[in-house]
């Protein structure tokens, strides 16, 4: 290993020493987004480690971790592998080429980005600059000298290098190292860069080098591209919706570090409220616990009410409610219907009024419910026609698949004419944020 790449083992396990001596507060217990210390759940049952664990012993496949946004893959695949090094870690939704991505890897490991130069000069006044760039495990540094000269004016241009010769250098660097690669948001990747990635490190893989994919399992992530690639080749770890007895465990581990009771009846009742999704459970916590620590006598229970998970709400789905709203760019046919309410909306608005009424959760609603639901909310003579509503339901569900989508909130399945909510967090504002439905019309 290099200098660099020890210092860059050194620091690691400095932070992670000093995060195990930190004393617990409430944005270290309650960790929402992030990697929680003190309330991670392994989920043993499920033997989601164990399956994970085989990629550091010569797998020779692909490991590729799925499921739904905001389940846990990130944290169990960074806490499995934590211990490893060198470990790198590439976040795919800030690459756009494929040199970001090597580049990214090189950075992780510390290593020197060489760049081509080349001088261009000539009789003028004027300055002389050189550079150099090099990037370690600290950041990047530019060093510069200027020189006034009246006769030569050079400068020192950047050229970056082929990609293959990037790709070539960054694959063997990542071989000699014996390094993990994790490549996280896999699906915001580009499906043909998600092929010429697979296909780059194919041979390493097939050797014993350990590459792991954490994508979301929806369209932008093309895994029979993957799999051709792959000939076969593949560990596939699904992660599932967590169980309510999963997510309770939560709350029970957090509370108590805190200094605070929590009843099971409560535990519970935020476990049902978060359709499965440990982050949705690890946000009521820490609001809740905000609330309770405000008090002379910190109470959770006296803390809780509804308000907790409307104030959530607002920044849990509005973008996506907004887009599907809103409905595909042509609009000539968004004629304004009456509410019986008072007010108008269009017929793209009404239904996910009409859906928000009906709080489906992660459930599949059927087309009779849902046209029951629109029926309630309008004029007879502003009802819209069967195939009208079908029409819209096919609409929104190609927008919620769209490339600029990165996650898909809800799917039209024709055949059984049912609507189903595939995002914990669309599913929540839905529930939650019906003031912002309604009168946002």
């Amino acid at each position: 290993m290099t200098g660099r790449g020890c210092s860059v083992m050194v620091l690691r396990v400095w932070r992670q020493s000093r995060a195990m001596e930190q004393k617990p507060t409430i944005g270290t217990v309650f960790v929402p987004g992030g990697m929680p210390k003190f309330t991670y759940v392994p989920r043993t049952e499920r033997e989601l480690e164990k399956a994970l664990q085989k990629v550091t012993d010569n797998l020779c496949k692909l490991v590729v971790v799925t499921g739904a946004t905001k389940t846990g893959k990130t944290v169990l695949t960074r806490r499995v592998l934590s211990n490893q090094e060198p470990l790198v870690k590439v976040e795919c939704g800030r690459i756009q080429s494929e040199d970001d991505f090597w580049q990214e890897c090189m950075i992780e490991l510390g290593a020197r980005l060489d760049v081509e130069l080349s001088e261009s000069s000539g009789k003028a006044e004027g300055a002389d600059i050189s550079g150099t760039l090099s990037v370690g495990a600290f950041g990047a540094k530019l060093k510069t000298q200027a020189q006034i000269n009246e006769e030569i004016n050079s400068q020192k241009i950047e050229k970056s290098k082929p990609a293959g010769s990037l790709r070539s250098r960054t694959i063997r660097y990542l071989r000699e190292t014996s390094s993990i690669l994790i490549a996280d948001d896999f699906h915001y990747l580009p499906r043909s860069l998600q092929g010429h990635i697979v296909r780059a490190l194919k041979s390493e893989i097939f050797d014993g080098f350990p590459f792991v994919i954490i994508a979301i399992p929806h369209r932008r992530y093309d895994a029979v591209r993957v799999e051709r690639e792959m000939n076969g080749r593949i560990e596939p770890i699904k992660v599932p919706d967590w169980s309510i007895e999963e997510l309770v465990k939560i709350p029970k581990i957090g509370f108590p570090l805190l200094g605070m009771k929590i009843t099971d009846k409560l535990s519970k009742r935020l476990a049902e409220e978060a359709y499965g999704s440990p982050h949705l459970m690890q946000e009521f916590c820490k609001e809740l616990a905000q609330k309770s620590d405000e008090l002379t006598e910190p109470s959770v229970e006296r803390s809780f009410d509804d308000s907790i998970f409307i104030k959530i709400s607002e920044h849990t789905g509005k973008v996506i409610f907004d887009k599907l709203a809103s409905g595909p760019r042509q609009r000539s046919d968004r004629k304004q219907r009456r509410l019986v309410g008072g007010g108008t909306a269009d017929i793209y608005r009404v239904i996910l009024m009409a859906l928000s009424r009906l709080e489906p959760g992660m459930r599949k609603v059927d087309y009779e419910s849902l046209r029951a639901s629109v029926k309630d909310l309008l004029y007879q003579e502003d009802m819209p026609q069967a195939h009208e509503v079908t029409r819209v339901l096919e609409k929104m569900a190609e927008i919620a698949s769209k490339e600029e989508m990165s996650v898909k909130v809800l799917d039209w399945d024709e055949e059984e004419q049912k609507l189903h909510i595939t995002d914990p967090f669309f599913a929540f504002f839905l529930k939650w944020s019906r003031d912002y439905v309604d009168t946002s019309v």
